[in-house]
């Protein structure tokens, strides 16, 4: 049995470490305040900063990032970080845009972290559709993350990446045992699209859990935009009748997992 700590960073940043790896999700460490425009009359304001500054967050091994088109999961600060990662794990889209040190991977494909001393991690993509049917010509590719690894009692470590609850998030379930599930919630909304949205809902959320039945589920994702609709109440009360507890990581506070 393995431990991963988790430090959550703020939004969809969250560092994970284990096995001698340090891994940082989709970077975003630029001050509030300012608005994004992601395209398509959509946009958001960040309203809050990252609980650890990316000055402070120390040496990364690798980015997980679920894409780097949009930046409330890759804004400017966390850009500014990607040269000096080893690798940079996104989309194949996104690997074309970045370049130097980023490895892109379609759904379902993997790649291998491995060094002398540490634990050897297998990263496979999962599936993520970040809107409604129709909407990739606006929202562009978006993978999740499957990490595998020797010594896992009670099944992958799995990032959803930012998606709606589809196809390709119940074939997850169907192809995976899931011991620890991180998450990306917030019920994303724009003004100009009215009801549809962009990232899972909290009743989404319950319904991964019991398709997956993870040991462990994180929230991210949830807070700190405009454009995010459900925060911490709404997911709880959404939880409040099922068997699942949800583990919560106050902003750069830490936790420790059995994997």
């Amino acid at each position: 049995m393995s431990t991963v700590r988790f430090t959550h960073i703020g939004g969809p940043t969250t560092l994970i470490e284990v096995g001698g790896w340090r891994l940082l999700t989709d970077p975003t460490f630029d001050e509030p305040g300012r608005t994004y425009r992601f395209g398509w009359g959509t946009s958001s304001r960040k309203t809050v900063g990252p609980a650890i500054a990316a000055r402070d967050i120390g040496p990364i091994d690798a980015v997980l990032l679920s894409h780097d088109h949009h930046a409330d999961n890759l804004d400017d600060a966390g850009r500014a970080l990607l040269p000096a990662v080893h690798v940079v794990v996104t989309t194949v889209a996104g690997a074309g845009r970045l370049g130097g040190n980023a490895h892109g991977l379609a759904p379902w494909a993997s790649t291998r972290l491995e060094a002398a001393g540490r634990l050897t991690i297998d990263v496979t993509a999962t599936p993520c559709r970040h809107g409604p049917p129709g909407s990739h010509g606006l929202v562009g590719d978006v993978i999740g993350f499957a990490l595998r690894w020797d010594g896992q009692e009670h099944g992958v470590l799995w990032i959803s990446g930012d998606t709606v609850m589809y196809r390709g998030v119940r074939e997850v379930a169907d192809r995976l045992r899931v011991g620890t599930a991180v998450l990306h919630l917030g019920g994303v909304q724009f003004p100009v699209t009215g009801p549809l949205r962009y990232t899972m809902t909290a009743a989404d959320a319950v319904e991964v859990c019991r398709l997956m039945r993870p040991r462990t589920v994180i929230p991210i994702h949830y807070e700190g935009w405009s454009h995010f609709q459900q925060g911490r109440a709404v997911i709880e009360r959404a939880f409040s009748h099922e068997p699942t507890a949800l583990t919560w990581i106050p902003l750069g506070g830490s936790i420790d997992v059995s994997a």
